[in-house]
């Protein structure tokens, strides 16, 4: 079985070591393992929570699909995209606003921080709350769903969300299944040992605190000067240190192999300095960040080349979406009248009309192929030839069962001017028949 896996960075500012960390290596390093289907995006709506700069937004957007690009994702084998790009997700957040308790969005990290805040102050609970803020969480549940993900790789602080996430989908479920699962209910993937790094000052790495360790900006030296600015204590060369309470230790950790840190925990406890270890930590840090580095800069240069990325992932991320928004309108009542109800209350007879199919067939070059037919009989699908009959099937079998997921990794076309939405429906009715 195929698992996808999906996580994104909110585009506020410039990627540093604790996005790297948390989110960006490990959820490439899950893209690349055989049975993943993998989804990457900008979470720019996130963005306008918390940012009303739109000049820092736009400069972030292009660093962050930098920084994926730079640490290696490779977009052949994933689906890499800008959630601004994708219509559907915005109606999905509505769709699951209508059915999520408001008593649920009280219990948010984020909102009662802010409450907390503000009762603390003597100001009014919900001062300076937004409705992005407050519904945050579900626009995230959105983000998961509409690729049903299975996986999310987060940080530590991200699990209720998550949480939050399968809560909303279950209650989707119940309402709306009618004996149908429509939403996968998501696992979070926490790394135990770095999924929260530590900033400069023990707290988790955050822009918010102004803590953190940039991943590119400043180059080689500007990392090591970010790094010798660590807190650490006060105890000097020659005298033991431990290890296990220093947060420097920790963010050599998030690198380092075994061996590595085991030899840095002995030479702490055998007094080494604080401004040697730090000299060591940038040493190491900077063998696998500089050749990252340069093929960021490399991609800042080019812009034109971050876009075609970004777009062409939108469209594969559309070709999935759509169908499966359709799927969902139809679930909640949001359908096609076919016909009105008559004056005296009688149900009219239905319009009858024809599904789509495939037709599979042998040409004369020895080769087999399969087209998809809409219900008027126009052609939509065209394949290239297989060298078996039995390709054909299989292919035609994934289209069924995936639908137009399916259409990135199989030899097959659309006919001229047909749209890939209209291909997108009849396959999603044809998934919906299996």
């Amino acid at each position: 079985m195929t698992t996808r896996v999906l996580t994104g960075i909110t585009t506020t500012g410039t990627p540093h070591l604790g996005n790297y960390v948390g989110a960006i290596r490990p959820a490439i390093a899950a893209s690349r393992q055989p049975g993943v289907e993998s989804f990457f995006f900008l979470a720019d709506y996130h963005a306008l929570i918390k940012c009303d700069e739109p000049a820092r937004i736009e400069r972030s957007r292009l660093e962050i699909a930098a920084t994926w690009l730079a640490a290696g994702l490779d977009t052949e084998r994933v689906f890499f995209y800008r959630q601004s790009d994708i219509p559907e997700i915005p109606e999905l957040t509505w769709l699951l606003t209508c059915v999520t308790p408001k008593g649920l969005m009280n219990r948010a990290h984020a909102y009662k921080a802010a409450a907390d805040a503000n009762q603390a102050a003597g100001e009014d609970i919900d001062a300076g709350v937004t409705m992005g803020l407050f519904s945050y969480p579900i626009l995230m549940a959105a983000d998961i769903l509409m690729f049903n993900a299975h996986q999310v790789p987060v940080g530590r602080d991200q699990v209720q969300h998550l949480e939050m996430a399968r809560d909303i989908a279950a209650r989707f479920n119940h309402l709306f299944g009618h004996g149908r699962e429509h939403f996968v209910l998501p696992e979070v993937v926490v790394d135990e040992q770095v999924a929260t790094l530590p900033g400069l000052d023990g707290r988790k790495m955050s822009k918010s605190y102004d803590n953190t360790i940039p991943l590119f900006e400043g180059g080689a030296k500007g990392l090591q000067a970010a790094i010798a600015r660590i807190v650490t204590d006060s105890k000097l060369p020659g005298e033991p240190k431990d290890p296990d309470s220093a947060h420097l230790v920790t963010i050599h950790d998030a690198f380092a192999d075994a061996a590595e840190r085991a030899q840095l925990r002995a030479d702490l406890k055998a007094g080494l300095g604080w401004g040697e270890a730090k000299q060591r930590v940038g040493e190491r840090l900077e063998r696998d960040i500089a050749p990252m580095r340069a093929r960021y800069e490399e991609l800042i240069a080019h812009p034109a080349r971050i876009e075609e990325a970004l777009m062409e992932g939108a469209r594969k991320a559309r070709a999935i979406a759509a169908p499966f928004l359709v799927q969902l309108r139809e679930a909640v009542g949001l359908r096609r009248m076919t016909a009105a109800l008559s004056a005296s209350g009688e149900k009219p007879a239905a319009a009858k009309t024809r599904p789509p199919e495939f037709k599979q067939y042998r040409e004369a070059d020895g080769r087999f192929y399969f087209k998809l037919l809409a219900g008027d009989g126009r052609l939509l699908l065209q394949s290239e030839g297989f060298a078996s009959g039995k390709e054909a099937g299989q292919s035609v079998a994934r289209l069924k069962r995936e639908g137009a997921a399916a259409l990135a990794t199989l030899a097959a076309s659309r006919a001229e001017g047909v749209g890939a939405a209209e291909v997108a429906t009849a396959l999603a009715a044809l998934m919906a028949e299996e």
